[in-house]
């Protein structure tokens, strides 16, 4: 082996794989009730501060000592329920499960609102009973209560009676009451003039009963309640700020574009409780039907061994070039993405596998966190499984999701390869070293175990010839299950298949409980016209600083871009396109913006705003693995994924924006390809600040390349040829100064010597991992440096790694704050 690589033992050799009866990464998918696996660690094992740097380093293989933490982008961190009420919990998520796999071949007589309705109040009860209401009372309250009413707060180190994480008799009460309400409209029980069953409540719409009002107040509350406890605070605040503006909107002067008439409270219930685009509008009908099928298709695909044959794959395919450690970390979490379609859940288990490899070739914490998160993200974004807010697309414009499907391929691929050449720039920068990986062929993985990517296939050719996409994903996900007895180990027991089907449904309870609180949204922007009044007053604020209707056009998609990602800092990412498309998509149709290049830029800057500081969920994932400081890492996270933040504003500026989303000729997607990966490119030379091929980009040269990319998107004839322009300009300007330096000093070459312009603070040739991974004294502590010291042993960085991931998922509710 040559001198200066690492080497490290094998991620798996052909035999990719859980341990039969557990996962193959060792965690619930997409926000399934996170419970991060306890590391595994080699009794022998011994941390050797002293070890040197090229000693051999464990890598921490999926379903072997991983620090599994997942949760959905949605979520904060749920119970760790155990014994009868776990196995409740878990029979009640299985028996939604079947309803829902029944709805999609025997949909229930009475229409699709009755099943919501049986839906919800099967799913809002188990967010009481899973997720804890984290309130805390003052002691000397608390210690008035009594011992079965008091909040527990679990102790993980305590004693096993503190361990236990169990719903409180506050919960079990609301959980009850959530049940009865969300029952009440189809119990055909007779109250005086409520009740009746379902056709007499909905008979009653628009003159309600006062039982009717007072439990659709009590469900208004039950859905606050149940989105606060799964997604924080912010997003409740939201839903309340449009229940008083639909209330006290009529006590606005009329003369203000955002008054309305006014509406009773008698009013505000019936449109939340009793009609479409209330709690059981189209949001919650989307989580009902798609993302709850697609959540069961994940855990089914997981437990079947797909996940780690992903990881594992992408670990095969780079191993020895400079920069294939970064190379890894981006295909995992394309790969991985496919399963779990979460970006935190993805980062979290990517970076637990890669971090080792990334700490090795030297990519300091921040940077390696920033990779994973923005690699994470994109799986959010990547088909087939895009996330849920993907769903609500196909459902608001009426047309399939294969079509949804389309408009994502090229977007994604422009993000891709935004992160891709951000690794080769950085994997340049930092002059991080080749590590070699002593994994299995990848030919051989994909022999053994290409069957994987079967059911992937399957559901898109089941759409392309004309089925439901209910019924592809179905069939898709009995397929996986058929193909997991081809390996022993992952073989879907009735056991296994059971809590797969599970985790299905408990994953998508804070999606649940976010899209029926979103009805509060939706209903009151219907009801009140906030929508349209909005819109004119984003196009007149436009109109005020320009004229000409391109200037115009510009300045609204500025501001909507800038809107969008303030909304995607307070409420996750579902929320958010549904509040943007309510409210700013109006504004561009009024433009004459088309309806799918709209709903596409709200869908793409409602989900990159995760990887916006200061409440960027995956980067603070992403930093508890590798033990980086959360908020550098955030920035890092935004440096990688800021090419893919322009990319959307091409779909809406000009006409030829829409053959980036395959709407047009196959000649002309193929020129607006090709310009936009050009246009790309630029950009990631600006922010990586490196010219691949050539060497450092000085100042000059990266600002002629950022406006070369700006140009370059624009899509016009025009601005192409400037753009193109200022890219030789750019490159025969970093030539020349390669050659001067060469001609300076001729025994160091240009691109190893001196400073990188790309990283000026840091002489090149430093190493950037910092004292602690070579082998010398860091006095911010191995916290802040990217954990241990180089050399430990294979049980020791797997509990590194693990407590770094229990310690995350404690805590992520809190730092996302």
């Amino acid at each position: 082996m040559p001198d200066g690589v690492a080497k490290i033992p094998p991620a798996a050799d052909v035999e990719p794989g859980p341990a039969p009866g557990g996962s193959t990464l060792e965690r619930p998918v997409v926000g399934s009730n996170p419970q991060p696996a306890e590391p595994t660690r080699d009794p022998d094992s011994t941390r050797d501060p002293g070890s040197t740097r090229d000693a051999p380093v464990a890598l921490a293989t999926p379903g072997v000592a991983d620090a599994a933490v997942a949760f959905d982008d949605e979520e904060r961190p749920a119970r760790r329920l155990t014994g009868p009420v776990d196995l409740g919990v878990g029979v009640v998520a299985f028996a939604v499960a079947l309803l829902v796999l029944w709805q999609v071949f025997r949909p229930l007589s009475q229409g699709s609102q009755f099943y919501l309705i049986v839906f919800l109040a099967g799913v809002l009860p188990l967010v009481f009973l899973a997720y804890r209401s984290g309130l805390r009372l003052p002691d000397r309250l608390t210690s008035r209560l009594p011992a079965r009413l008091a909040p527990r707060v679990p102790d993980p180190d305590g004693p096993p009676a503190r361990q236990r994480d169990l719903p409180t008799v506050a919960d079990w009460l609301l959980a009850g009451l959530a049940l009865v309400v969300c029952l009440y409209p189809v119990v055909p029980l007779a109250f005086g003039n409520a009740g009746g069953g379902y056709d007499a409540f909905l008979d009653r719409q628009g003159l309600l009963a006062p039982v009717d009002v007072a439990m659709g107040a009590l469900l208004l509350v039950l859905l606050v309640e149940a989105c606060r406890r799964t997604t924080g605070w912010i997003l409740p605040v939201v839903c309340l700020l449009f229940l008083g503006y639909g209330y006290y909107g009529g006590l606005l002067p009329q003369t203000w574009a955002v008054a309305h008439a006014g509406l009773d409270f008698g009013q505000i219930v019936d449109a939340f409780y009793n009609s479409a685009s209330g709690f059981y509008g189209t949001p919650l009908d989307v989580a009902a039907t798609y993302i709850v099928l697609f959540t069961i298709y994940g855990a089914v695909l997981d437990l079947s061994g797909a996940g780690r044959f992903f990881v594992d794959l992408s670990v095969a395919a780079f191993r020895r070039s400079r920069s294939a450690a970064g190379r890894t970390a981006v295909a995992s979490g394309f790969l991985l993405g496919t399963v779990s379609g979460s970006g935190t859940a993805t980062a979290v288990s990517v970076g637990a596998v890669t971090w080792p490899i990334l700490r090795r070739a030297g990519y300091p914490a921040e940077h390696a966190g920033g990779m994973l998160a923005a690699a994470g993200v994109g799986a959010i974004l990547s088909p087939p499984t895009l996330g849920a807010a993907a769903f609500i697309v196909a459902e608001y414009l009426e047309v399939s999701y294969l079509t949804v499907l389309g408009w994502a391929v090229i977007p994604t691929l422009l993000y891709y390869l935004g992160i891709l050449l951000a690794v080769e720039i950085d994997a340049r920068r930092f002059k991080v070293r080749p590590v070699e990986v002593a994994a299995g062929s990848a030919w051989r993985l994909l022999a053994r175990f290409g069957y994987h990517f079967s059911s992937l296939i399957v559901i898109v050719v089941l759409l392309a010839v004309g089925v439901s996409a209910t019924r592809a994903v179905v069939y898709a996900t009995g397929l996986a299950v058929v193909l997991s007895f081809l390996d022993r180990r992952s073989w879907l027991t009735p056991r296994r298949l059971f809590a797969a089907l599970s985790a299905g449904v408990r994953g998508v309870l804070p999606v649940v409980a976010v899209c029926a609180a979103a009805g509060i949204i939706t209903a009151t922007t219907t009801k009140t016209g906030l929508g349209a009044q909005f819109a004119s007053l984003l196009v007149r604020g436009a109109q005020a600083l320009a004229d000409n209707p391109t200037v115009v056009l510009a300045l609204t998609v500025v501001f909507a871009a800038i809107a969008l990602s303030l909304l995607g800092l307070a409420v996750p990412v579902t929320a958010s396109f549904i509040i943007g498309w309510v409210i700013i998509g109006p504004a561009l149709l009024a433009l004459g913006v088309p309806a799918p290049a709209a709903a596409m830029f709200v869908f793409y800057y409602s989900v990159l705003s995760e990887v916006t500081p200061p409440t960027a969920l995956a980067a603070v994932g992403a930093a508890a693995i590798t033990g980086g400081r959360t908020v550098p890492t955030m920035w890092q996270a935004l440096k990688y994924a800021l090419p893919a933040f322009l990319a959307p504003i091409a779909f809406v500026l000009t006409g030829p924006g829409e053959y980036l989303l395959g709407r047009g000729s196959p000649l002309e997607v193929l020129w607006a390809g090709l310009v936009g990966c050009l246009g790309v490119a630029a950009l990631a030379v600006a922010t990586g600040g490196w010219l691949l091929g050539v060497g450092p980009a000085g100042r000059l040269e990266r600002v002629l390349t950022a406006l070369a990319g700006l140009l370059l998107l624009y899509l016009h004839p025009v601005s192409i040829a400037i753009g193109v322009v200022l890219i030789a300009i750019a490159v025969l300007t970093a030539l020349a100064r390669r050659r001067r330096t060469a001609e300076a000093d001729p025994d160091d070459p240009p691109g190893t010597g001196g400073t990188t312009s790309g990283d000026p603070a840091r002489p090149a040739g430093t190493d950037p991992a910092g004292p602690a991974d070579r082998g010398g004294t860091d006095p911010a502590g191995p916290a802040d440096r990217g954990g241990p010291a180089e050399g430990g042993e294979p049980g020791a960085e797997a509990e590194d790694a693990g407590s770094r991931g229990q310690e995350f998922g404690r805590s992520v509710g809190e730092e996302a704050k």
